[in-house]
């Protein structure tokens, strides 16, 4: 089973799974969302709803009738703030109130613990008052003041589901039915009862509807949504496919071998879900700095009161304690870290960049080197004809044209990639007479002549030596780590060609980025040391560990922190899960249907060595936005809390309730709009040029 299918189910139903919410964190405490069960339509609702209700609050308010010069004479209308002040309180001011007796609960008093304080001292003074136990009138305020606060949570849980809405939006990528062929033809049913073992018709156009193998037909598929790959990926007969995806050109039919929950969306949809609610330092941090805030401010508060009903003036007091309880309200710090996460784990989801562990997200900016495997990583893991040449009157590409006729009926991966190779460059000739030389070759009859295929004992057993004209060459394919196979015609060596494990084309720009980024690049392989030279010579990487044996790779790994550096490893392979949990950061690469390896901190789904840098790039991103967000929160309540207080009312410099709440609500947003400037930061690599290549040709005079 790959890690994200070993990953931690929920209660998800079958088919269509409801996003997680970010309620709470790994550790079972509460996260950035304060409300839970809570959403942006319920405060707006109530927003507006007690908006309506504020209005005759204030108007019939005779503190509000003073300022504006008018008057309403009637002895009841004196009722109307108490009783609409009261409905706002309870109605408006319940999630508050309720939040605060969660958090009393729960032994962590914050934000709604503060701002529930305030609007009740607010209340009951204003209620005293208006039963003739004293004079401090406040209905006006506190109707202002639980508006705005209304308004401010509604924009706060609009920007907390925006960043979850891209979670979600990964199951609404699975198509509601599916074409099940059946031994009549094909059968309409929903996604959601297919089974293992149907096969389905996917049309182009369509989306694969669950995770299987293409059974008949070849298709391109579109994949961006699952790893982040801009350009169609073309599947055939026997590849693998995952649900989500899209057929862009031809009709392909799919055995389905994974539904519901043991999709790799799903799995995906669980490792995004989990990145968002696991911890961080930076979490951590701002978490202590919101509960530092909260005894700073109920100790402000009280003070405040004390100051003003000893300087003769318990009504200033009252209101400046209300003030204070309601700016120290530390819901921008609280939001400065969560948000910034969920958006970022999110919107890295989309491009295929996997964050199960978000402290590896955090480290991966810091990183000095970062170690790739080389097979599967930087290489295809699989032969490909690199070079081939032609002599004694063939061309390069007609030497390797009867190089394919003779290997055509064999299915050696080697016989495979030569046919692959020819293929593309045009027509084959056709064989007959095919002869399997054992430990030599391959030998077959082609336009009447004989054809062999084989490496220097081919040679050998032909009594043929090679070419001078070939010398040079296959001296320098040999030296890059490259085999060498000749071709021959009727006992005559017409050309060679050398096959390697393919460099992916993205690599040598995956160096590039990463030495512009001034991180050091090590290759680390178990191939021969002139295997590993000749590719880390080719993309220009900084230090190679060759030879290396699996268990032996989380040494290497070790050395280079010895060093003093900070490492990320890169690899695909289950054997390199020592070296990926023994690094920094551990980043599997390549993962597409099959994820990946449980040590990882991130996971690449694509096979694109870019992602790499993608990964720095959001790291540091993801930091910096970090560090913005709880600068500014601490700064606004550091300069917010003494003007509340009213330290500076001796120039005259006061705060409303209802305008330190309207400041509480601009810092939150603030914060929020900033996070969501993360969705500018584009993590897909470029599209790569196209690769113009030149065949070799070599001409000399037959043998006498």
């Amino acid at each position: 089973m790959t890690a994200i299918e070993s990953a931690d189910h929920g209660s998800h139903d079958e088919h269509r799974q409801e996003p997680p919410t970010a309620a709470h964190d790994a550790d079972g405490h509460q996260g950035h969302d304060k409300h839970a069960g809570h959403d942006p339509a319920m405060f707006r609702r109530l927003f507006w709803w007690n908006l309506l209700l504020a209005v005759p609050v204030l108007a019939f308010s005779s503190q509000i009738q003073d300022w504006f010069g008018y008057s309403i004479e009637a002895g009841w209308t004196d009722w109307i703030p108490p009783v609409l002040g009261t409905v706002i309180y309870l109605w408006g001011g319940r999630p508050f109130l309720a939040g605060a007796v969660t958090e009393i609960r729960q032994r962590v008093p914050g934000m709604m613990l503060l701002i529930a304080l305030a609007i009740t001292v607010a209340h009951v003074s204003s209620l005293a008052s208006s039963l003739g136990w004293g004079d401090l009138d406040f209905w006006w305020e506190l109707a202002a003041l639980i508006t705005v606060m209304l308004f401010g949570h509604w924009q706060e849980m609009k920007a907390i589901g925006q960043a979850q809405g891209a979670l979600a939006a990964l199951v609404e990528l699975l198509p509601d039915t599916a074409e099940r062929v059946t031994e009549s033809g094909t059968e309409e049913v929903a996604a959601s009862e297919l089974t293992p073992g149907d096969v389905v018709l996917v049309r182009p156009g369509g989306r694969v509807p669950a995770d299987g193998v293409v059974a008949a037909g070849d298709a391109s598929f579109d994949e961006s949504m699952i790893t982040g790959e801009s350009r169609p990926v073309h599947r055939r007969e026997g590849d693998r496919v995952v649900a989500g995806t899209v057929s862009t050109d031809s009709s392909v039919r799919v055995r389905v071998d994974a539904v519901g929950d043991d999709t790799a969306l799903a799995g995906i949809q669980r490792m995004v879900a989990a990145a968002q609610q696991s911890q961080s330092r930076t979490q951590a941090l701002a978490d202590r700095a919101a509960a530092a805030l909260f005894y700073l401010a109920t100790t402000v508060a009280v003070g405040t009161l004390i100051v003003w009903v000893l300087a003769g003036d318990g009504a200033e007091g009252v209101i400046r304690t209300v003030t204070v309880l309601v700016i120290a309200c530390p819901h921008a710090l609280g939001l400065a870290i969560p948000l910034v996460i969920s958006i970022s784990t999110a919107s890295s989801a989309r491009a295929g960049i996997l964050v199960k562990d978000r402290l590896a997200l955090e480290r991966m900016r810091t990183v000095d080197a970062v170690l790739f495997d080389k097979t599967g990583t930087l290489t295809k893991g699989n032969h490909a004809v690199i070079d081939h040449v032609g002599v004694n009157g063939q061309t390069a590409d007609r030497a390797l044209a009867l190089a394919a006729a003779a290997e055509v009926d064999s299915e050696h991966p080697i016989a495979r990639a030569i046919v692959a190779a020819a293929r593309s460059r045009g027509d084959i000739p056709m064989a007959d007479d095919f002869d399997a030389l054992t430990g030599r070759g391959v030998a077959a009859s082609v336009e009447g002549h004989r054809v062999a295929v084989g490496g220097p004992a081919l040679l050998d057993h032909l009594g043929l030596d090679e070419p001078a004209a070939l010398t040079e060459t296959t001296d320098r394919w040999r030296q890059r780590g490259g085999s060498v196979l000749y071709v021959t015609r009727d006992d005559v060596v017409v050309g060679a060609l050398t096959l390697a494990d393919e460099i992916r084309p993205e690599s040598a720009a995956a160096v590039e980025a990463l030495h512009a980024r001034g991180k050091q690049v090590v290759l680390i392989t178990g191939d021969a040391r002139q295997v590993a030279d000749g590719v880390a010579a080719e993309l220009g990487i900084d230090e190679v560990f060759a030879e290396v044996l699996p268990q032996d790779k989380d040494s290497k790994v070790t050395e280079l922190q010895e060093r003093g550096l900070r490492v990320a490893m890169v690899g695909d392979g289950v054997n390199d899960a020592p070296a990926l949990a023994r690094a920094d950061v551990g980043i599997a690469i390549g993962a597409g249907t099959d994820v990946a390896i449980e040590s990882a901190g991130v996971v690449l789904a694509s096979s694109d060595p870019r992602s790499v840098t993608g990964v720095i790039d959001l790291s540091a991103a993801t930091y910096a936005k970090m560090i913005q967000n709880l600068v500014w929160a601490t700064a606004y309540n550091i300069l917010a809390i003494p003007i509340a207080a009213g330290a500076f009312a001796f120039a005259g410099l006061n705060l409303p309730p209802a305008a330190a709440a309207l400041a509480m609500s601009a810092s939150t947003i603030i914060v929020a709009a900033n996070a969501q400037l993360l969705r500018r930061l584009d993590l897909r690599p470029e599209p790569l040029a196209p690769t113009i290549t030149s065949e070799t040709a070599i001409s000399c005079r037959p043998a006498a």
